[in-house]
């Protein structure tokens, strides 16, 4: 057969906007690599998405994620049955916590034995990889899943995923078919229908609602975390504020949110164990795209603030416990109901309100800049970061997946410009070593920088990542906050058990003594420019020559030193042998 379901997906595919396929080969796939040959032959490879090749299924998925992260659009992600999904796992919460559009497609093992259809099963892996359930491996992180029964709708199938997986809350589908069903012979059908919900926007009862109640304010603030998923809203939301000299929060922000130079930006909040006392103070709090706008335990509102909630995803169906103390829960789309506001609202009257958040966004950056400097000899997070913003362009993208340094990138690299700053929006470490790909691969003249720990940078797969990334030219830097170890277990201990036996001796179980060669694995693996830097004086020139592999189509990684996390512990083989 020429045309198969197998060539009508990927065909689907491509007529839905998806540009690449990020792909993880198995047995289930001899349909896809014939679709592709043929297609080939034919002259005809413009018709299906470009197969990038990965080997490991993360970089595949994250890939993917990165390139939505950037343009919107969702691309596909191809495993194989239930050891290629369960590999994607880490990855899949990122994007269903991120609200991240991406159509993964596994196989599924053969439904006959005996030679009856055209890919029954021929080798021993498929009897081993039939699962009962495979799409429920995925059901509490994908929008949708489904299975391809027969070829004669498989456009229809796509057509659905793909718009569901774009209508906010955006986020993964999940397609699986069989061997016999992908290699059926099928008619031509016409292109999916894909066009997702239209933004939702807000009430008028709510929209006087809101509006009364931030104009009537004496300290109105608007905490956010991920509104810059649609950089066109971050220029509206500058209006709304400078309308009201309302100041901004971000708490753990997934993306560049409001423009961090901003007199009415007042800084970034990460596991905060101290009151801050601008949400403190807060009479009226937006909270405008955000999961955690604080942490009720070390900081809350006061009592008696006004609580609005807006969001495409107000109520955060998908987490168990969640609870914000609001008098109103709006599902809309943030831009939209940020034009709503700044056509209702009038600029306010100047009563000094500006002039005292200036005053105190002036103060924060003053006390960051304050701490931009190095320890002695040992570069300090601030230091390696301050270095980091002035050596790039205000065009750049930064990926963050520094974790326990989130609060420092936010701090210290000062993004200003809308679709500058992207993190992974979940919690599974790795994320950014396929991300760069994908964001590279969509906009390959700029500028793309991840900065990230060393427990993050392992967690990458970085000698998959950096191969795929030298076969299709997709060069990025990637910047190592390497503290030998892992910080965030640590910190997490020293909350509960601030005084306890593994504050007291230093023993966390955190460190990565003896280190390994960070660059080294990028360099063997992916011909990339790799250094390790240990003394301040070396800091600038390393990110100069970093920054100029990559210009010059090279990636780069650059690992610097900071204080380690745990002094040296003895090995269990070194006890042994004592």
């Amino acid at each position: 057969m020429t045309y198969t379901t197998s060539r009508a997906f990927l065909e689907a595919l491509r007529e839905g906007g998806v540009e690449y396929v990020f792909a993880n080969l198995g047995s289930d796939h001899p349909g896809i690599v014939e679709a592709y040959a043929r297609a080939r032959a034919e002259g005809r490879a413009e018709t299906l998405p470009e197969l990038v090749i990965c080997p490991h299924e993360s970089v595949a998925f994250s890939a993917a994620q990165g390139y939505a992260q950037v343009t919107g659009r969702a691309q596909a992600v191809l495993v194989h049955v239930d050891c290629g999904t369960q590999n994607i796992g880490g990855m899949l919460h990122n994007a269903a916590k991120g609200r991240v559009p991406v159509l993964v497609f596994a196989g599924a093992s053969p439904f006959t034995q005996e030679g009856e259809l055209l890919g029954s099963r021929n080798e021993f892996i498929q009897w081993i990889q039939d699962v009962h359930d495979q799409r429920g491996i995925v059901r509490g992180y994908t929008k949708y899943d489904n299975e391809i029964r027969t070829g004669h709708n498989v456009k229809t199938l796509v057509g659905r995923a793909l718009q569901i997986a774009h209508s906010e809350p955006g986020g993964p589908v999940y397609l699986v078919g069989a061997r016999e069903v992908m290699e059926a012979g099928v008619p031509r059908q016409d292109p999916p229908h894909t066009v997702p919900i239209a933004p939702a926007a807000l009430s008028p009862q709510v929209l006087d609602q809101l509006a009364e109640a931030l104009g009537q304010a004496e300290n109105p603030i608007v905490v956010t975390s991920y509104l810059g998923r649609d950089p066109e809203a971050v220029p509206v939301l500058v209006d709304l504020c400078e309308r009201l000299a309302m100041p901004v929060l971000e708490s753990v922000p997934m993306r560049m949110n409001f423009p961090a130079d901003h007199p009415l930006h007042l800084g970034f909040q990460w596991n905060t164990t101290e009151p801050d006392p601008v949400l403190a103070d807060a009479d009226v709090i937006l909270v405008l795209g955000s999961d955690v706008p604080w942490i009720p335990v070390s900081n809350r509102p006061r009592d008696g603030a006004r609580i609005f909630v807006v969001d495409v995803d107000p109520l955060k169906e998908q987490m168990p416990l969640w609870h914000v103390p609001a008098e109103c829960f709006a599902r809309a789309d943030p831009r939209t109901a940020l034009v709503q506001l700044v056509d209702r609202i009038g600029h306010r009257p100047d009563d000094g309100r500006l002039a005292r958040v200036t005053a105190e966004h002036r103060r924060r950056v003053g006390e960051y800049a304050a701490l931009e400097v190095p320890d002695g000899d040992t570069i300090t997070p601030e230091y390696l970061l301050a270095c980091l913003r002035d050596s790039l362009d205000s065009d750049a993208l930064v990926l963050t997946e520094a974790i326990s340094s989130y609060q420092a990138v936010g701090r210290h690299l000062r993004r200003n410009r809308p679709g500058s700053l992207i993190g992974s929006g979940g919690g599974s470490l790795g994320w950014h070593a396929g991300a760069a790909i994908g964001a590279k691969l969509a906009e390959p003249d700029r500028t793309v920088v991840s900065v990230v720990g060393d427990g993050s940078y392992l967690f990458g797969v970085p000698s998959s990542a950096q191969w795929v990334a030298r076969r299709y030219g997709t060069p990025t830097l990637t910047v190592v906050l390497d503290n030998r170890g892992w910080k965030s277990p640590k910190l997490s201990t020293l909350g509960v058990h601030p005084e306890g036996t593994a504050a007291e001796r230093d023993d966390f179980n955190v460190s990565f003594e003896p280190e390994a060669d960070l660059p080294g694995i990028a360099t063997a693996a992916g011909g990339a420019w790799g250094r390790t830097v240990c003394r301040p004086d070396e800091l600038e020139d390393a990110l100069a020559e970093a920054l100029g592999a990559v210009a010059g189509g090279r990636s780069a990684v650059l690992s610097v030193h900071l204080a380690p996390v745990q002094a040296a512990q003895p090995t269990p083989s070194s006890r042994s042998s004592q």
